[in-house]
């Protein structure tokens, strides 16, 4: 018998996903080569991300969304001790891979969600 096939994110649902793509490479480039991502160098990212999973967004909330993700890698990294947050960007990048099962990214996507929907996207 095989196993059911996995029903695909929803719109909100990718929009969370990408937040913490986001943060994981943030938090990736900073602890690795000792800078944060330029917002530039994040656009593209999420404009790559967005492209694979055949998603399209204003740019406007791009940016907003690449603005929540800094906010929680630098959350992050204020709280953590250089080990315990290169373990946890680590965790992070590996669990980009959706076969790889990580409770710390568990927990960060929560947190993704949360910073999703405490500062909602305005069309303003």
């Amino acid at each position: 018998m095989s196993s059911p096939t996995p029903r695909p994110p929803s719109p909100r649902g990718l929009r969370i996903a990408l937040i913490f793509a986001l943060a994981a490479h943030r938090l990736h480039a900073h602890y690795e080569y000792g800078k944060w991502l330029t917002d530039a160098q994040a656009a593209q990212l999420a404009a790559d991300w967005l492209t694979r999973q055949k998603l399209t967004l204003t740019q406007d909330e791009r940016r907003h969304l690449a603005s929540l993700a800094d906010t929680l890698a630098r959350q992050i990294s204020q709280t953590l001790s250089r080990e315990a947050g290169l373990f946890t960007a680590h965790e992070m990048m590996e669990s980009l891979d959706p076969r790889h099962h990580s409770e710390i990214a568990e927990t960060l996507m929560v947190e993704c969600e949360r910073l999703f929907d405490s500062e909602p996207f305005s069309h303003d």
